[in-house]
């Protein structure tokens, strides 16, 4: 199972920024960040605001850990 908190991570990294920018853009405490960070479950209205500021679907990294293609599901 995906831990988002670390993929949130691994994001921002790879996006050349820090959690000082993520703060201001959210806006919370930086300590609240790094909480994020450590957290393998979010909320969806915090997981679509992050999705939104750093530009990436975090929805479909959780989609793609489930190991699901449409022709796998059942459909009626």
């Amino acid at each position: 199972m995906i831990h988002i908190g670390k993929r949130i991570k691994e994001v921002l990294d790879e996006q050349g920024r820090s959690a000082c920018w993520l703060a201001s853009m959210l806006p919370c405490e930086r300590s609240n960040v790094y909480n994020i960070f450590k957290r393998s479950n979010l909320g969806i209205a915090l997981l679509f605001r992050l999705s939104e500021v750093l530009q990436h679907d975090f929805f479909k990294d959780i989609s793609d850990d489930l190991g699901l293609d449409d022709g796998a599901r059942d459909r009626d």
